[in-house]
């Protein structure tokens, strides 16, 4: 069983950051393809960013040059770093996992909120 568990979430004023982390309960390998997407109120899920199996980097453009991320295959975890938060960065995120190892399937953890204030 995959579990992949969001911690980092929270409550900011907009211009500050948060560092969110994806722990995955199996081990992960460069191969896998991890990243994040976030689902703001009212609106449907979007792909902030991933990491694919081929070892590039994505981001959408609306947190291009603010978000970084960055994986530990060690700890299992992917991380995502968030700076110069605006009001409308306001989600629930979603880390995910998959790739060709996984036959397909894509796993997803439970979500963290993250509040920015203004």
């Amino acid at each position: 069983q995959v579990q992949l568990v969001e911690s980092g979430g929270g409550l900011v004023q907009a211009g500050g950051s948060l560092r969110l982390s994806c722990t995955a309960s199996v081990r992960i390998f460069s191969t896998d393809s991890m990243g994040w997407y976030r689902q703001r109120p009212g609106k449907q899920r979007e792909r902030v960013g991933g990491m694919t199996s081929g070892g590039s980097t994505d981001y959408a453009d609306s947190v291009q040059g603010r978000f970084t991320l960055s994986r530990d295959n060690a700890k299992n975890t992917v991380y995502l770093q968030m700076n110069a938060l605006k009001p409308e960065d306001t989600a629930v995120y979603y880390c995910y996992l998959g790739g060709s190892r996984w036959y397909g399937k894509t796993y997803w953890g439970q979500g963290t909120q993250v509040t920015v204030s203004s």
